[in-house]
């Protein structure tokens, strides 16, 4: 496939997935999953969690972030340019449009129905894929614990009603990760020297 299709299907594939989703980056998680890892076959399913692993713990929206890796993987440089104007054209459009007349727009009986009924249908996208993530993550006793221990976390202070933010759970996550396999990995080491010895 030469350069110009490549980063034309890649601009097409994340135009439609911006225009098609509603809710934002974890709404499209499913959508990109379906279209461009079940379809298209770009990566495996270990890499789109990693990805999106990555995507939520670098500064920008999910969406932005994703579509960015996937354009470079696909054409490099410029597929990564292609593939997040692509997922933000939609957006931007709408929105702009939009704020010419919002006030007038929002105060539509209808309208306000349909942002209603589109809330309650984003956050089952946001759950369907979560569930899907979950059901394709390694079940070690690391990921099973960090798993557990994040939703026992975060369903607890939802009960209670104490504000913590998804960038501690992601940060804390993370650094706990980062503690395990240094410990794993200093161990190998002294295993390796026990060898040699």
């Amino acid at each position: 496939m030469s350069k110009v299709k490549k980063l034309f299907k890649i601009f097409w594939s994340m135009f439609k997935i911006g225009l098609c989703t509603f809710g934002g980056g974890y709404a499209m998680i499913a959508v990109i999953e379906r279209e461009l890892i079940e379809k298209q076959k770009i990566m495996g399913h270990d890499e789109f969690l990693d990805l999106i692993a990555i995507a939520e713990s670098t500064p920008g929206p999910l969406a932005i972030n994703s579509a960015t890796y996937i354009g470079y993987k696909v054409a490099g440089v410029l597929g990564s340019i292609f593939a997040t104007f692509g997922v933000v054209l939609p957006s931007f459009v709408i929105i702009f449009a939009i704020s010419f007349f919002f006030d007038k727009f929002i105060k539509i009986t209808l309208v306000s129905y349909a942002f209603k009924g589109i809330q309650a249908c984003v956050a089952f996208i946001i759950l369907n894929a979560g569930i899907k993530m979950l059901k394709k993550l390694k079940k070690t006793p690391f990921n099973c614990i960090i798993c557990f221990i994040t939703i026992a976390c975060f369903i607890t202070l939802a009960l209670f009603c104490k504000k913590f933010s998804s960038i501690f759970y992601i940060l804390i996550g993370g650094i706990i990760g980062l503690v395990f396999f240094l410990c794993k990995y200093f161990n190998q080491l002294k295993k390796d020297k026990g060898v040699k010895k």
